[in-house]
């Protein structure tokens, strides 16, 4: 190859990148800008837990890092970005309350325990009411949940998000300032798959992925204590390694946590100390985010 042809493509490529460079551009320009929240509110750190599909317990994760952080005297909230199937209220006792607004601001509920929590369940006439809403209006709902709520302060704003990668996860990563997320997933066949949907969607909107939990992982016979597998072996590790993640842990199926979701007593029943590598990196994340900050300051 010549020096003409190698200054041919170099041209070619240069053009090419500096046209991707004015359409990323354009795009972010078209983009929803992020919103702070209401007025008077302080939310220093807010953390997702996401997931590739439905049903693999976000939720679930999401009430076990909001109870931990909280028992280590943090201020925690819950935004309930899962419109369509909104677990959060049910499994903290909240069944059949209802939000109020003031001076023109929705009012999250608390739990007994201190944690507030906002959610689409808590907004409806009955908790069982389907949730038959367009997507704008579903994202419309998340960044009421976000600006127009008063969350007063908080060390922490834990948001579960919806499942997948839809245009409602597009939302929360582009109204809300998500420092990072946690991504849940179980043992199947298809978890590598699913995990690198999540993990995609994250680098895509330049969201840091904090680490990986699987839920599900196995079952403790309650008779000699030895841990079965019944999606078969875990495959937290491999995948963790697969997509450079940390691996922040493993849940059992457990019946006691179950019936606590069931029950709304999930602050009071579900045993204290469950993923300690992954509250021990939100927590380290919120550090490095305070030193950032004074840095900058």
């Amino acid at each position: 190859m010549d020096e003409q042809e190698k200054d041919r493509i170099r041209e070619e490529f240069e053009a090419s990148r500096s046209k991707g460079a004015e359409q990323q551009q354009a795009q972010q320009a078209q983009a929803p800008q992020q919103e702070g929240p209401a007025e008077g509110c302080v939310i220093k750190n807010v953390i997702g837990v996401v997931s590739g599909k439905g049903g693999v317990g976000k939720s679930l994760v999401t009430g076990i890092l909001a109870r931990e952080l909280s028992r280590r005297g943090a201020k925690v909230g819950i935004l309930d970005a899962d419109v369509t199937g909104p677990s959060i209220p049910k499994m903290f006792g909240m069944s059949g309350c209802h939000a109020y607004a003031q001076d023109n601001l929705l009012v999250p509920l608390e739990t007994k325990g201190g944690i507030k929590v906002m959610s689409a369940n808590l907004v409806l006439e009955n908790e069982d009411d389907p949730v038959l809403w367009r997507g704008p209006v579903v994202a419309g709902a998340i960044k009421q949940f976000w600006g127009q709520c008063a969350w007063g302060e908080l060390d922490y704003l834990l948001v579960d998000m919806p499942p997948g990668t839809s245009d409602v996860a597009l939302t929360v990563f582009q109204s809300l300032p998500v420092e990072g997320v946690v991504i849940v997933s179980s043992p199947q066949d298809l978890v590598q798959m699913v995990v690198g949907k999540a993990v995609k969607m994250a680098n895509m909107m330049d969201v840091p992925v904090l680490g990986l939990v699987e839920n599900m992982a196995y079952v403790t016979c309650p008779h000699c204590a030895e841990k079965i597998f019944p999606y078969g072996p875990s495959r937290l590790q491999e995948t963790a390694d697969h997509f450079d993640l940390v691996a922040l842990g493993q849940l059992p199926i457990d019946p006691v946590l179950a019936a606590a979701c069931d029950a709304g007593s999930f602050e009071q029943s579900v045993p204290d100390g469950l993923l300690p590598e992954a509250v021990q990196t939100v927590i380290q994340v919120a550090e490095l985010t305070a030193a950032l900050a004074g840095r900058d300051a």
